[in-house]
Parts: structure tokens; sequence; C-alpha cells
């Protein structure tokens, strides 16, 4: 068993576990920890807890120190810096004509790297644009390509519910969507209706098909015979959502949506 705490970079990102070493860390505090990328500063979202072998990355990486006011500080310095690295990144895409769009900057809280996140329809030559970039900053620079998602997720924004994006508030990490999961939850197939802000499939399919599959398991299939209060009749549509069938009954002919609880398999 290892001891662990889980911690976050950004609001809504990936949570990634650290040992916490003898620290009387408790949970929304902020820390100071080594990563690949170098030193950060990251916010404890996951309390102290033992967790096995297999659900951690060795080696682990050990929390350095619980964060200070100067930390917070070197922070928001951090933040102001990176709005001028961005004003001068666009300044030098322009420069250069490259066809590639610019959506964050960040640095490093030890500032020994600054990382621009683009996105851009194919590959990009910017090996100008980094030598151009490292001989006004004087530190590493990389140059992230990121997919439309990623740019939903950092920019933000407020989705077809009229709720602010998932992505950017809650969701830490994506998972496939495909259009079954539309099919099987009776929606509109129009790419308007079921895109989010990104332009691809909204991540909320998601998040309901699991209860729209365990509903369905439950519900007759299309087809089938039943019994009903109203009399006995074929299965010609379900409802998974509002767990209602729709019946065609033989008496009168006419198609009757029931309540699943009203409806049994002859």
């Amino acid at each position: 068993m290892y001891s662990v705490v889980g911690v976050r970079f950004k609001k809504a990102g990936k949570i990634y576990y650290f040992d916490p070493l003898d620290f009387p860390i408790e949970r929304d505090q902020c820390v100071i920890v080594e990563t690949a990328r170098g030193v950060e500063y990251g916010k404890v979202v996951v309390g102290k807890k033992e967790v096995q072998e297999s659900d951690v990355v060795l080696p682990l990486k050990k929390v350095m120190r619980i964060a200070g006011d100067t930390d917070a500080r070197v922070v928001e310095e951090n933040k102001g810096a990176a709005k001028e690295a961005f004003t001068t990144c666009l300044n030098k895409i322009r420069d250069h004509g490259l066809k590639m769009k610019l959506v964050d900057v960040e640095f490093t809280f030890d500032r020994n790297k600054i990382i621009f996140y683009f996105t851009a329809e194919g590959r990009v030559d910017f090996r100008e644009l980094v030598k151009d970039l490292a001989s006004i900053f004087r530190t590493r620079i990389e140059l992230r390509q990121i997919g439309v998602r990623d740019e939903a997720k950092m920019l933000g924004g407020l989705g077809p519910c009229g709720r602010v994006l998932c992505c950017s508030s809650w969701l830490g990490d994506f998972e496939p969507v495909s259009i079954k999961m539309a099919k099987d939850q009776n929606l509109s197939l129009n790419p308007t209706k079921i895109s989010g802000l990104c332009g691809r499939l909204m991540c909320c399919l998601k998040f309901e098909h699991d209860n729209y599959e365990s509903t369905k398991e439950e519900m007759p299939a299309v087809g089938k015979i039943v019994v009903t209060s109203l009399g006995d009749g074929k299965v010609v549509g379900i409802n998974a959502g509002i767990r209602t069938v729709h019946v065609q009954l033989f008496e009168v002919g006419k198609v009757k949506e029931l309540p699943m609880d009203d409806v049994v398999v002859k």
C-alpha cells in the first residue's frame, strides 16, 4: 500500500498522485510538487489515503512543501507574464505567416519552461518560431498542438443546455463518445443538436448512456407481445429516459404510451 494525495494543476484537470511524506496535508490546501516537466503549484483535491500499487505510477513523485502566500503570489505573477507571452507569440505567428491558432500560454511554477498550446488543421513547421520565442524569453519553449475538445476545455463557455461546459468546470478526462449513444437515447441525429461548442459529439451523451443501457435491459424489446391494463398489444417503441413503452393495442389499433410497470411480456 502507498500513502498518496491527489493534486490538480488546473480547475478541471487530471488528478495526479504524489507522496505526501510527513507533511500534514489536507484537502483544498495548495502544495509545491516535483513533476516530469518541473516544479509545479497544485491544489490537493484528494486527501491522504492508502492505495494499491496498481493504482499509481511508480516511482511516486514527492510533495516538496505546503504552499504559502509567497508561492501564491508567484503563481499570479506567472499568470500575468503568460498574458504578455500570449501577445508576443501571436505577433510572431503573424510575422512567420503560420496557419495555427494560439489557444493558451502557461508558465511552469519555476519558470523553467513556457508552454504554448495551439490548434492547427495539419502539421506546422514552427522551428523558427521556437527560436524567436527562446531568444525573447530566455527559457525552454514548448509548443503543444491540442485538439478541439482540449481547446474548449481551456477556453470554456456555455453549452447548448445553458450551463458552463462540463469539460471546463469539472470533467477531468475525456471519454469516447459515439453516434450509437445518441441513437440509443432516441435523440435527433442532426449534428447541430448533438454537438458541443467544440464541434464534436457532446460529452453528456456518455454520462447518460449507462443509465439508458441498464434501463433498456429491464424493458421489453420492440416487437414483443405484451399484456397491459388496456389490453394486449405489440411493443413498437420505448423511451428509456422516462421509462415508458409505446404499445400498439390489438383491440383499438392505436399506439399508447404506457409506464414500464404497466407492461408485461406475454
